[in-house]
């Protein structure tokens, strides 16, 4: 409990990850901080549900252990990431095609891109119904989860990345991109995503076989209605990194963070009812003083306390959770439906990647429906991914359905990456959504935030280069 009169020199007003990320910075530079959170727990939308055993995330968003902030945040040291397969699978025209490491080289550059050649390798393709049948007989024979057949997605004939040149220029464009500095590529001209893909040299098949299904996944945004300069940075961590989820569900990140700050930093349960430049309003314990304040709620709630901020669009996510006692054979791999035909962007058998996530003997798939989830969505997912996955899913069982209606930030062009988080000295603003609306955004953020108090209060330095004063608020 906090007293009435309890003093810090800082109040960070939230406990997601950009919020106690910043906190870490703050208190390593021994300024003392308080991090107060409205719910009972912390992490925000980084928010695991545990269900007999089974570790479910809410919303399950894709980390990459190219993410520079994952190294660079105190507290992190601790965190185990538990990979994807490398590369993805790409499910088209009826078959699963696994795409892997750069043909001929060995090292562990990225997912898909890397070495000495830069060529993109389609390691092999399984077919999702016996061989001996033709393709439209095996896509009408797909089972439906309670009876009848699956209707057959819009289907190309051969792989979906095109041919071995095809896959050539794209290696080689994925190498360029892991290669490119950040800032070269929030110079570039911007454009929506899905426009911008159109104008890269690439072919048609390729876009929208690969780049589409990936970039919708890596950004949780179907249209690829992002900023071109977001998807960059996406394709940049997936070419020099490898996809991953932390070990024990997605609040195993925040939990890691507030776990490893000084004792007393985090009060959980604490409405914050007004903020000032030195002093925040509680619900439970009246006026706190300090010499300043930092916003790091979402969008809407930060809005709340500040009129005026700027309330993005969001991207609604629904996860949806299977278990059964046979998993499907596709292994630790992420799986994209490049004919997108049905709900599911993509799906995984979690259970593989990350074995703490489901008990002993029981297998976990959870699969991500991006924007509104269509009526009965179980149902509909059910249907996917009897195709997707080549067998029936009549007998599996629905553990939890998620449905987040502001999931992540849309990142619509014109957008600022490094959107200002000093309103006004003494009072400043982090999150995911003035930065990019992944965790690496967040992080990123609260380490700004912290970089800018830490200037204005002639504390410690910071790796991290603070805003300049706005000669008018910054909203």
């Amino acid at each position: 409990m906090l007293e009435p009169t309890y003093q810090a020199d800082v109040v960070v007003v939230g406990a997601g990850v950009a919020g106690l990320a910043a906190a870490h910075r703050l208190t390593g530079a021994g300024v003392p901080t308080v991090v107060l959170e409205a719910a009972h727990g912390v992490g925000g939308r980084m928010a695991t549900e545990k269900i007999d055993g089974f570790r479910l995330d809410r919303i399950g968003q894709l980390l990459s252990t190219a993410y520079p902030e994952l190294r660079l945040t105190p507290g992190l040291d601790g965190l185990v990431l538990r990979p994807f397969a490398p590369g993805v699978l790409l499910h088209s025209d009826g078959r699963r095609h696994r795409t892997g490491a750069v043909a001929g080289t060995g090292g562990p550059r990225g997912a898909l891109a890397g070495g000495t050649r830069g060529a993109l390798h389609v390691v092999r393709a399984l077919a999702s119904a016996p061989r001996s049948a033709p393709a439209s007989r095996r896509l009408a024979s797909a089972p439906r989860p309670h009876g009848g057949t699956a209707p057959a997605p819009r289907g190309r004939a051969g792989a979906p990345l095109g041919s071995v040149v095809d896959q050539a220029r794209l290696g080689a464009a994925l190498t360029r991109l892991a290669g490119t500095p950040v800032d070269r590529l929030l110079a570039r001209p911007e454009l929506p995503a899905a426009q911008a893909l159109a104008s890269r040299g690439l072919p048609a098949r390729t876009i929208d076989g690969f780049l589409r299904p990936l970039l919708a996944a890596l950004l949780c945004d179907p249209e690829l209605t992002a900023s071109s300069r977001c998807a960059d940075l996406a394709l940049r961590a997936f070419a020099s990194g490898r996809l991953c989820l932390p070990e024990g569900g997605a609040e195993a990140l925040p939990e890691l963070l507030a776990r490893t700050l000084p004792p007393g930093t985090v009060h959980t349960g604490v409405r914050v009812t007004s903020v000032a430049a030195n002093a925040v309003t509680t619900a439970e314990h009246g006026e706190i003083r300090c010499r300043a304040v930092l916003l790091a709620t979402d969008a809407r709630a930060a809005a709340d306390l500040l009129p005026g901020l700027r309330v993005p669009d969001f991207h609604p996510v629904t996860v949806v959770h299977h278990t059964m006692d046979e998993p499907p054979a596709t292994g630790a791999a992420l799986l994209l439906d490049a004919d997108r035909g049905g709900p599911v962007a993509h799906t995984a058998v979690v259970s593989h990647v990350d074995p703490a996530r489901a008990p002993a003997g029981r297998a976990l798939v959870s699969s991500t429906v991006l924007g509104p989830p269509p009526p009965g969505v179980d149902t509909a997912v059910r249907t996917h991914l009897s195709r997707l996955y080549g067998l029936s899913t009549s007998r599996w069982e629905t553990l939890a359905v998620h449905h987040t209606a502001e999931a992540v930030p849309a990142m619509r062009p014109p957008h600022d990456p490094r959107r200002p988080v000093r309103l006004l000295a003494g009072l400043y603003v982090c999150g995911d959504h003035r930065d990019t609306g992944t965790v690496q955004g967040a992080l990123h953020s609260g380490h700004r935030a912290a970089a800018a108090v830490l200037a204005d209060l002639g504390a410690g330095g910071s790796a991290h280069t603070a805003d300049p004063l706005p000669t008018a608020r910054a909203a």
